[in-house]
């Protein structure tokens, strides 16, 4: 079976890059001597200290998996200009109803940050302003029904 595809932008992808060497380099080393000081207190089979670093461990360790794995799926996005929106576009939205604008980038499911207005192109907001042109209304299906917004930018 094909591993799936990781869309990023590069911003993303040196992120990811940037997170996979800490792990490595540091965090490995920090747990490596916790595991160390653990078993320098004897009685494993009673030791919760060491009970901790083992599973600290197999945590990390999991983590640096993941993260190797999505590195080596990455598909990096092309921002290119375009009157259409895209992934890696920055589209200005307008709730027709609330008449409130926000601004978000479309990235991929991996970066996705509603924190950072970085929405992912699987979201229901993400995936009905994919293609949308400036001008255009699309209606969102969510929990509190359907929402139209009017894409005001696309950057």
């Amino acid at each position: 079976m094909a591993e799936k595809r990781v869309m990023l932008t590069k911003d993303g992808y040196d992120k990811l890059v940037e997170k996979l060497n800490y792990l490595k380099s540091v965090r490995r080393i920090e747990v490596a001597e916790r595991l160390k000081a653990a078993i320098a207190l004897g009685d494993l089979s009673e030791n919760s200290e060491y009970d901790d670093a083992k599973n600290e461990q197999a945590f990390l360790e999991g983590e640096i998996l993941d993260l190797e794995k999505k590195i080596r799926n990455s598909d990096i996005i092309k921002s290119e200009s375009s009157d259409t929106v895209q992934m890696g576009s920055k589209v200005t939205v307008l709730d027709t109803e609330l008449e409130e604008e926000e601004t978000y980038m479309v990235v991929g499911s991996t970066e996705a940050d509603p924190d950072e207005f970085k929405i992912s192109n699987e979201s229901p907001l993400g995936s009905a302003i994919l293609g949308g042109k400036k001008g255009s209304i699309v209606e969102v299906h969510a929990p509190a029904g359907i929402i139209k917004y009017k894409i005001v930018d696309i950057k």
